[in-house]
């Protein structure tokens, strides 16, 4: 299988509707499409740009950030990197916000949600402003909600209302703090801002992201006062921490929240919720108990609109480039890492030595909670000291790799424990299992399921998977899930491994 498409039931979708670690998404629609970013920290290609015609079947088409424009990002960074964005569109261009929680905010501009999207510009240049989101007024006035983070200035429960150059959108007032949440709202983040009869909404997250829940303030003047209400909440759900998203209308009229859900090692996946107004406050979910604060469904009648072909997740690697899922975890340098090969296999550069704690690592999302996944390795005119592996990689991992030593090639199974989550940690390596095997190229697979687990294996000329040690722990990274990765290291960058066909199934 190389995509993954919602599964419909009886004409309702089943939540989550994106089963993928799409962090803090914000959504959209122009005319007939749909349009959701997400973060993704350090990982890059980053802020992923999804389509949608139904707002249940979606398809990646992009990045808003090929890469970050500070020398730190040569090397990974994780938990730094781009956070919670904000996409929008007016006068006929689209505009994706994006913080830096350590260098700022700041925008890129695109006519086509697909790309080529603008050089990043800066809006504020500021430690510990995160989350922000626009406003065009009536008025041709532009302003900004932005949230705070607690690691870099030590405030997390309050929002703040810049106003922007309407020319150049940088910040011209830093502006009052609309909210404080200090008593009733804690770590209150993620504003998107909406106007609608005459009012001004700020949608937040409040609560924390494990155990939150979704909060709506609304005034008649953009600078408040503001009023609070609670609109959805886990309540008896099993859907813990339903928050920071987008609303939605779609072309019939209805209204539509996403938001996530943190599956820890999964990361945050994203659901679809019904949403209604009443009295100008908007009601996201369902009402089960008489509280008047909605609860997330699990499954609901699909909106109406075209079914697309689904996120792609295994990959041929035509013409021996990556699909659009992959990212690296640093600044790209394909030109270093990638060896143009004619055919459809990714020919990856060998050369460091060292953890997997590196920027020329590839990986992408974990695509659901059970799968396996399969792929060939080789190591065909690779000197001695040359691996590639398949690994799950999070703050402590694992993989299987093709080694080649002196005396042949092995196949090893590898555990890594981070010794620092600091941004720029490393991790220690220890050998759990080796196998002698005498040929160059395997075919290797891994299966991951509900329980957190990862068995490794070697695939037989019969396609029997053969285990290669026990099997080891699925760890969430730095607020991401686990991720799926390929890599080349050791040898030299002389040596170019060989990836051939990665196959999911559920």
């Amino acid at each position: 299988m190389d995509r993954y498409v919602t599964d419909i039931k009886n004409g309702c979708y089943q939540n989550p509707v994106l089963p993928m670690d799409f962090s803090d998404p914000d959504a959209i629609r122009v005319g007939e499409d749909y349009y959701l970013i997400s973060s993704s920290f350090t990982y890059l290609p980053g802020v992923p740009v999804l389509h949608s015609k139904d707002l249940v079947h979606w398809e990646r088409i992009g990045n808003c950030v090929e890469r970050l424009p500070f020398d730190r990002y040569a090397q990974p960074a994780h938990g730094c990197g781009t956070w919670a964005p904000a996409l929008r569109y007016h006068a006929g261009r689209f505009y994706a916000f994006i913080p830096l929680p350590d260098e700022g905010i700041f925008y890129t501009e695109a006519t086509d949600p697909a790309g080529p999207w603008s050089a990043l510009h800066c809006v504020k240049s500021a430690s510990g402003w995160i989350d922000p989101c626009p406003l065009w007024d009536d008025d041709g006035s532009v302003y900004m909600a932005h949230a705070f983070a607690k690691s870099r200035c030590g405030i997390k429960h309050k929002i703040q209302l810049s106003r922007l150059d309407p020319e150049t959108l940088e910040v011209v007032e830093d502006g009052p703090i609309v909210f404080d949440g200090t008593l009733s709202q804690p770590t209150a983040e993620g504003p998107k801002m909406y106007k609608r009869n005459g009012w001004y909404y700020i949608f937040i997250p409040a609560g924390g992201v494990e155990y939150g829940w979704q909060t709506v303030l609304r005034a008649r003047n953009v600078y408040g006062p503001y009023e609070e209400k609670i609109v959805m909440h886990q309540g008896a759900s099993s859907i813990n921490g339903p928050h920071q998203g987008a609303w939605v209308t779609a072309p019939d009229g209805s209204d539509w929240f996403l938001h996530f859900q943190d599956r820890f090692e999964l990361g945050r996946v994203v659901h679809l919720q019904p949403m209604c107004w009443h009295s100008d406050w908007p009601f996201i979910g369902l009402e089960q108990n008489g509280d008047g604060i909605g609860e997330p469904v699990t499954e609901w009648d699909c909106p109406k609109g075209e079914a697309g072909p689904g996120l792609q997740i295994g990959d041929s690697f035509t013409n021996g480039k990556p699909g659009l899922q992959w990212q690296w975890q640093a600044n790209p340098q394909p030109e270093a890492w990638l060896r143009p090969v004619a055919g459809d296999a990714l020919h990856l550069v060998c050369g460091a030595s060292g953890s997997l704690w590196r920027p020329n690592v590839l990986s992408q999302m974990l695509p659901a909670a059970d799968f396996t996944a399969n792929v060939t390795l080789g190591l065909a005119g690779c000197g001695a000291g040359a691996k590639v592996g398949l690994s799950v990689m999070g703050q402590k991992y694992s993989a299987i790799e093709l080694c080649r030593t002196a005396q042949g090639c092995t196949v090893q199974l590898v555990q890594g424990m981070v010794k620092d989550l600091a941004p720029t940690g490393d991790a220690e390596e220890t050998i759990l299992a080796e196998k002698m095997v005498d040929t160059d190229e395997i075919t290797v697979t891994m299966k991951i399921t509900a329980a957190k687990q990862v068995q490794y294996a070697l695939l037989a000329a019969d396609g029997t998977a053969v285990p290669l040690g026990g099997a080891q722990p699925v760890a969430k990274a730095t607020w991401t899930g686990a991720r799926l990765a390929l890599y080349a290291r050791g040898g030299t960058k002389e040596d170019a491994a060989c990836i051939k066909q990665l196959n999911i199934t559920f």
